[in-house]
């Protein structure tokens, strides 16, 4: 069989920053914490603990002195830096420039808002890393939503402001807005109080186009993503729904040879948080196996 990997997947520059901005750390051999997985893929959480990197919840930042932390490309919101200040925390921050950008945007948005009895709805997983920094520039008073159900905590009889997390689906993005706007009409209310953002980074929409065409010119595809990772769920469905023959997988221990029968291509692509060191591991494994009949 013939196996590719897809050269537009692979990390992100906001992820690769954070990897290489933790390498630099450990490098001098210094006690490294990071606070949550510094990207959603186990595999190289994994490695990145072998070279001594500690991955620490916020319970346990709160019990730390004089050390150092590094702030993942997610994003952190307020209170995790004036928790630094008050522990004598020293903060590598390896946040991504896109969600500072958006952090930035959303506290705006929220003061405008304040003055006008407004709401600040955000698109996003909750509880996701990325989303708690974007809540937490309101204090948390944002709105979360993932599903129509989600859009009844809004009232739209007032002023509604709406972002994406960053790393969201496109087609999802506009899809709710869709929704929000027909709710606004209903409601006997007009657009103009509807401030709709598409904040989504260009960088992860751009490759559902890509990997769509990736996925058309393979038998087979293994997408390789953590379980984890919001952006690996919506890129997946962006893949299996060009080719039913796709598989998510986290590593090569999960591959099944019966995928193959009757391939003679293999594509190998990935969400923007899976390393490309995992994907040649993957297509190195793939390519073992041989044609199957």
């Amino acid at each position: 069989m013939e196996v590719t990997i897809d050269k537009n997947s692979g990390y992100c520059f906001g992820v690769e920053f954070a990897i290489q901005m933790a390498e630099d750390e450990l490098a001098q051999g210094q006690q490294l914490y990071c606070l949550g997985d510094i990207v959603h893929n186990r595999m190289e959480v994994e490695r990145l603990h072998q070279k001594g990197l500690r991955v620490i919840d916020r319970e346990q930042l709160a019990a730390l002195r004089d050390c150092k932390v590094l702030i993942r490309a997610h994003g952190e919101p307020p209170e995790t830096y004036a928790l630094a200040l008050r522990n004598n925390l020293e903060l590598i921050d390896a946040s991504c420039p896109v969600v500072l950008k958006l952090q930035n945007r959303v506290k705006h948005a929220f003061d405008l808002s304040e003055r006008q009895e407004g709401q600040i709805v955000i698109y996003g997983q909750p509880g996701h890393a990325e989303v708690a920094g974007l809540a937490g520039q309101t204090g948390d008073r944002a709105l979360i939503v993932m599903t129509e159900a989600d859009l009844d905590q809004i009232d739209f009889s007032r002023p509604v402001t709406l972002f994406s997390q960053t790393t969201k689906s496109t087609a999802g993005f506009y899809k709710m807005k869709a929704l929000m706007e027909a709710r606004i009409l209903a409601a006997g209310g007009t657009l103009e109080s509807f401030d709709a953002n598409d904040s989504i980074c260009r960088q992860v929409s751009n490759r559902e186009p890509q990997l769509a065409n990736f996925a058309t010119q393979h038998d087979v595809v293994l997408f390789v993503s953590g379980r984890k990772s919001s952006n690996g769920k919506a890129l997946f469905s962006v893949v299996n729904g060009v080719n039913p023959r796709s598989y998510f997988i986290e590593n090569e221990a999960e591959i099944q040879g019966e995928w193959f029968v009757g391939a003679a291509s293999v594509g190998i692509c990935g969400a923007t948080s899976t390393p490309l060191w995992l994907m040649r591991q993957v297509a190195d494994s793939v390519g073992a196996l041989g044609v199957v009949a």
